[in-house]
């Protein structure tokens, strides 16, 4: 087997525009309510809108990064990794590659990884999305694999099921 470079894919905010909204509109309104003689309802709600979309937007989450190699994936940042979870490991992957969609089921849920696609409801994204599903895709043995049209729809089967 010939041994490829390990791949880093960020995090990243996938509501970077409400979170800039909400900077841009908390802003104006505190700006407003200033103006009018210092109203403080309006004043406070502008200040809560400006304080959530920056920590929003300055999470550590965004440092966080998913690196895959040979030998499996890593969830981390720079200081300090969560998790390893080498390929034999696996217990499970979903995947609806149509919409660059997994979750990869480490056996526990802080082992596990969801790689949100289109439409997925998740705070964040990550980089080269359908790179890192053909990378999971193609070191997962495929007995282990579960392609579907889609997650929701996978859960939704596995509820009514049990």
């Amino acid at each position: 087997m010939i041994a490829v470079a390990a791949t880093l894919h960020r995090f990243k905010p996938r509501f970077r525009g409400l979170a800039w909204s909400a900077v841009g509109v908390g802003g104006g309104l505190a700006g407003f309510a200033t103006v009018i003689g210092f109203v403080a309802l309006p004043f406070a709600t502008g200040l809560a809108g400006v304080a959530l979309g920056t920590a929003y937007l300055l999470s550590p989450t965004w440092r966080l990064a998913v690196t895959v190699d040979d030998d499996g994936l890593a969830v981390g940042s720079p200081a300090r990794q969560r998790f390893r979870l080498l390929w034999r490991d696996v217990v499970k992957v979903v995947a609806a590659p149509a919409t660059n969609t997994c979750f990869v089921d480490g056996g526990a849920p802080e082992r596990s990884l969801l790689v949100p696609g289109d439409g997925a409801p998740a705070p964040y994204d990550l980089e080269d999305r359908p790179g890192l599903v053909a990378a999971i895709l193609s070191h997962v043995d495929p007995a282990r694999i579960q392609h579907v049209e889609s997650l929701e729809a996978a859960k939704k089967a596995a509820v009514e099921k049990s």
